[in-house]
């Protein structure tokens, strides 16, 4: 289904995270190995990351240092950051009518045009973002994508 070389991967905030939260749930154990062997293989170059401003913003919001300084390090893997513009603005606020949270909305438009895919662990966004039938990028949760590309 996917052309498994030089795909380009936008992980939201949620996922970045993913691997920094209590382990203790098996969903969230799980969630987390998925993003570690993503994260894995786009330092080995097998996919690339991009991010942008509005990831960039999130991550500097995030109060525990250290985490911020992890999320950083992930973050700078990426190939490429998508500013963001009128027409990215203006397409985060048609996904907001979507019941789609503002952060998420942004996101989705910052990847749209410049990714492959979006990869999140949040079930919400993920099932309001698959009744846009307009939308250009796939969305999934990072251990069903991971499952489907490596079969």
């Amino acid at each position: 289904m996917y052309n498994d070389m030089n795909m380009d991967i936008y992980l939201d905030n949620c996922c970045l995270n993913r691997p920094f939260d209590d382990q203790s749930n098996p969903r969230v154990h799980l969630e987390a190995e998925a993003i570690k062997t993503i994260t894995s293989l786009i330092e080995a170059g097998r996919w690339k990351l991009v991010t942008s401003t509005v990831l960039l913003f999130e991550i500097n919001k995030t109060p525990n240092e250290k985490r911020r300084r992890n999320l950083h390090g992930i973050n700078n893997m990426a190939h490429r950051c998508v500013e963001t513009s009128p027409v990215i603005r203006e397409r985060a606020k048609y996904f907001e009518t979507f019941g789609i949270k503002v952060f998420d909305s942004a996101h989705l438009a910052c990847a749209e045009n410049n990714a492959d895919v979006l990869l999140t662990v949040d079930g919400g966004f993920l099932r309001k973002a698959d009744t846009i039938k307009d939308l250009k990028i796939k969305t999934m949760n990072p251990l069903q994508w991971l499952e489907e590309v490596l079969k």
